[in-house]
């Protein structure tokens, strides 16, 4: 996971000296009324400490983990041959979740807090569905 690492050190880098620009840019009268973008200002901020606890917890874990063939230098490409993971397959849990929010925020657009509730009881059941789908039936493990 070191370069994955590396990566999003750049990335949190770049916004650490592009968000400090960006409010001069904006405060200096030319795009706005001179008090600056709070939002563009706020969004650019959190996606700097988005990154930042990213790299963090890359980091932290890529030292403590043995390294994967791509890390090593050494490497063959029979390394890193073999089962790579679980990957599940085809559900209609993520549907049902979907639907459920669609309602919900259809709810709060048009005001009926009805929809909204509904919405949150469904998909309440939709996420039980979703983290519980491979804990019965076939693929139980």
């Amino acid at each position: 996971m070191k370069a994955e690492t590396w990566v999003f050190l750049a990335t949190t880098i770049f916004f650490l000296i592009v968000t400090p620009i960006y409010w001069v840019a904006t405060a200096s009268g030319r795009y706005l009324d001179g008090n600056g973008d709070w939002t563009g200002f706020t969004a650019l901020a959190m996606t700097t400490l988005l990154a930042a606890m990213i790299t963090i917890y890359l980091g932290f874990h890529a030292r403590r983990m043995d390294a994967r063939p791509e890390d090593r230098l050494d490497a063959e490409i029979a390394d890193g041959a073999g089962e790579l993971g679980f990957f599940p397959p085809f559900s209609w849990w993520p549907f049902w979740n979907a639907l459920c929010l669609a309602a919900m925020v259809y709810g709060v657009a048009m005001h009926a807090w009805w929809l909204v509730i509904i919405g949150a009881g469904l998909g309440i059941v939709a996420v039980s569905g979703l983290v519980f789908e491979y804990y019965r039936g076939e693929h139980a493990h």
